[in-house]
This record gives C-alpha cells, sequence and structure tokens, in this order.
C-alpha cells in the first residue's frame, strides 16, 4: 500500500513537471507569434515613410515578425484621404477612390487583421488644428467600421529644419515664424487629436526638436558658405543634420529642410520601434552606414528618453 501511494506520488510530480514545461512551451509560442508579431498599417505620406524607413531592420535585429501595409502619398492631408474614402464608398470602381497604386483604403485593409493602423497630419498643415477635423474622426470610424479590434496610434510629425524659408500654418493665413513655433504648436494639435479620439503617440516631433536644441549635436547654419553663388559639389557643413537640406541634382543646388535624411529616419524609427513593440532599444546595435556610432549613440538616448516621458 505505501509503495502504491509512493508510485502515486512520483507520477503526479512528473505529470506537474510536464504540465509546467508544456505550459512554458505555449508561452513561449505565444511570445513567438502574438506579443512579438506586429502587423501595423500606416495612413501617411512621405513623413511616415521617412519615420519608418528603418523600422524593418530595427524588428529584425530584435528577432520581431512585422507586416506592414502601406497608405501613403506624398504631401497628402487627412483631408484628402477621407476624400479618397468618400469617392470610393459613392462608387467602388471609380479611379479618384482607387490612389494607392489602383486600390482603395477598404481594399488595402482588408488584406490583413491588422493590430495598429497609424495616422498623421500634412506636415505643413500639422501645426493647424483645425486642419485635423473632421477628417481624423472620420478616417478613425471608418478603419474601426473595417477593423474593430485594430489600435489607432497618432504619429506626431516634426517641424522643419531650423534654416527653413517657410513653416507650418498655424491657422488660415498664418504660418509659424520659426522651427520652435511649428513644434509647439503641432505638439499641442497632435496630442489634442490623441486625447479626442483616445490614442497613443508617437513622439517622433518631439525626439526631433530634442536633437535641434542640444548644445552639441543641434544643427547650426554654416555661415561661411557662399549660399548665393554655390559651386558644385561643394556644400555647406550639415554635420547633425537631421533633414535632407542642400544637396546637389546634377547642376543644381536643391534645398529640402523638410524631409529626414537617414539620421533623422533612424531616430524616427527607433521611436517607432520602442513604442509599437513596447520593447527597449538601449541594446539596439543597428544603425545606417551613413550615421557615425557616436551621433547614432546619441540618437538612441534621445529615442529612449524621449519614450520614458511619454511613458509616464
Amino acid at each position: 500500500m505505501k509503495i502504491n501511494i509512493k508510485l502515486q506520488f512520483q507520477n503526479l510530480i512528473k505529470l506537474s513537471i510536464f504540465c509546467l514545461l508544456l505550459l512554458g512551451f505555449a508561452l513561449d509560442v505565444f511570445a513567438q507569434t502574438g506579443q512579438d508579431t506586429l502587423r501595423l498599417f500606416i495612413i501617411g505620406n512621405s513623413f511616415s515613410q521617412n519615420a519608418s524607413a528603418f523600422l524593418p531592420q530595427l524588428a529584425k535585429e530584435r528577432g520581431k515578425t512585422l507586416i506592414i501595409g502601406r497608405a501613403e502619398l506624398g504631401g497628402h492631408s487627412l483631408e484628402q484621404h477621407w476624400n479618397y474614402v468618400e469617392k470610393a464608398e459613392a462608387n467602388a470602381n471609380d479611379p479618384a477612390g482607387r490612389p494607392y497604386h489602383g486600390k482603395s483604403l477598404k481594399m488595402l485593409l482588408g488584406q490583413e487583421r491588422w493590430d495598429i493602423v497609424t495616422i498623421q497630419q500634412y506636415s505643413y498643415l500639422s501645426a493647424d488644428s483645425s486642419s485635423y477635423y473632421p477628417y481624423a474622426n472620420k478616417l478613425v470610424a471608418y478603419v474601426k467600421s473595417l477593423q474593430p479590434q485594430v489600435r489607432i496610434v497618432v504619429h506626431q510629425t516634426w517641424a522643419y529644419r531650423a534654416d527653413a524659408k517657410k513653416f507650418g500654418r498655424t491657422a488660415e493665413g498664418k504660418v509659424a515664424i520659426s522651427q520652435q513655433e511649428m513644434w509647439q504648436k503641432s505638439r499641442a494639435a497632435y496630442h489634442l487629436l490623441a486625447k479626442r479620439i483616445n490614442a497613443r503617440i508617437l513622439p517622433v516631433g518631439d525626439a526631433f526638436q530634442v536633437v535641434a536644441k542640444d548644445r552639441t549635436y543641434g544643427y547650426n547654419t554654416d555661415l561661411s558658405f557662399d549660399y548665393e553663388h554655390p559651386t558644385a559639389p561643394n556644400l555647406p557643413d550639415q554635420t547633425h543634420s537631421i533633414n535632407i537640406g542642400y544637396y546637389w541634382n546634377k547642376k543644381e543646388l536643391v534645398f529640402d529642410p523638410n524631409h529626414a535624411n537617414d539620421a533623422g529616419k533612424y531616430l524616427g524609427g527607433l521611436i517607432w520601434y520602442g513604442i509599437l513593440f513596447n520593447d527597449s532599444i538601449k541594446n539596439i546595435r543597428f544603425k545606417p552606414e551613413t550615421v557615425s556610432e557616436a551621433f547614432a549613440q546619441y540618437l538612441r538616448k534621445v529615442a529612449a528618453k524621449t519614450i520614458a516621458k511619454t511613458n509616464r
């Protein structure tokens, strides 16, 4: 009798260990197929393309699975994206409602069961809160009607470089006078939107501003360069710029103070990765080849602090 009890006890222990191992395996599978897999759909323009450019590389380094869908058109606002929806709903065969390589927003959203959908405003209008409505609300409601489980996240875009010739609109007939004003007012507009639709923010604009104001790494205009009579292939010193700035296109000196260069794309990608995957970026090793190790390390610190501040 005692031997039988002992055997039963040993078998019970073995069964418990087996169950624990099975549970551990199940949790590991969940981590790989659930928590570590992200199906991301982006509604935006060139700024969202910039910010997410290095997101696949960052996800791959950390062993994450990333699926991205895109409804992005250069220079497009929330209003324009919504107008396409209205045209497609009025007539599914109308080409005007299918601007995304011949597809409508409904068609693209129907390709996956998305986890997150990001939205943003056209950068020039980002500092004018009135330009967001009612289009943002309508887009969110439309997305939710097609994908009820999806989470909406707001991509806070950045202000133009300090030496831009023109900054974003702050109200009808009014334009920001500086990078600082554009950032402040666009930040307020994005936070109001996030509050109204109960969404998280990807604070890329905040991170850009931290870099812009840094005494060591902030961009400063090269006053020694002859901007009136430039000669190819000479360029002004743009060390630590996170915007494209000046570059030569054949024989023409072109100026783009708005879009992100590789360093800016990297900074944006770090913010997107850290928040969307809820994962630390402290041990990230990937960096674009065009960005120095010292600058990349600084950008990782800025991104980590910006994310931590957002998560408070």
